[in-house]
């Protein structure tokens, strides 16, 4: 090879490369910009269930990228009735008045009931078991005092730019709110 193509391959071969420096500069560059547009655009807000609007439709649980899901049932104990026979607990006609599997609710066995005093009873949620399923809250709300509501944990929510569960949520439910409010408590009745 003479020195002449030697020194044009030598060129070429920099070019190249200054070239390709300069597109993956470029690329970075782009990806910086808009994640920084995207995390301006929803920076002061976060997604909530409104517990007003929430319809318990079961979406929370199917429809969250994450697995399990980041909504979680919250129990509002100064509006609980402490009853023997919750509603959020137990099926409303249990073949017998027992804890039994067959009688509850929910379907990974996140609500625990501890006695208190007759005929009352404390009932507590396993965040961890919850998957956000709303089967309890539907209960609670169709024949009890509606304590058992949904939240959207802000420790486990990822903030999408585009909620999942907000695209299918039937009773419209899921809004942005501003980040220093973070959750929507149930209004007293």
């Amino acid at each position: 090879m003479s020195d002449d193509m030697l020194k044009r391959a030598r060129e070429a071969r920099r070019g190249f490369i200054k070239n390709l420096a300069g597109g993956v500069g470029l690329f970075a560059f782009g990806g910086l910009l808009g994640k920084l547009i995207t995390r301006t655009g929803r920076e002061g807000t976060v997604w909530q269930i409104d517990p007003a609007k929430c319809t318990q439709c079961g979406n929370c649980s199917e429809h969250c990228v994450l697995t399990p899901s980041a909504v979680k049932c919250v129990h509002d104990f100064s509006m609980c009735g402490y009853c023997r026979i919750c509603t959020g607990f137990l099926v409303t006609d249990p073949a017998k008045l027992n804890e039994g599997a067959e009688n509850q609710l929910c379907p990974t066995g996140a609500i625990t009931r501890k006695f208190v005093e007759e005929p009352y009873y404390e009932y507590t949620i396993d965040e961890n078991l919850c998957i956000g399923c709303g089967r309890c809250v539907k209960g609670c709300a169709a024949f009890g005092n509606g304590s058992l509501y949904l939240q959207i944990n802000r420790d486990l929510c990822i903030n999408c730019n585009e909620c999942a569960i907000e695209a299918v949520c039937e009773g419209h439910a899921i809004v942005r709110i501003p980040a220093e409010k973070q959750y929507l408590p149930k209004k007293h009745a």
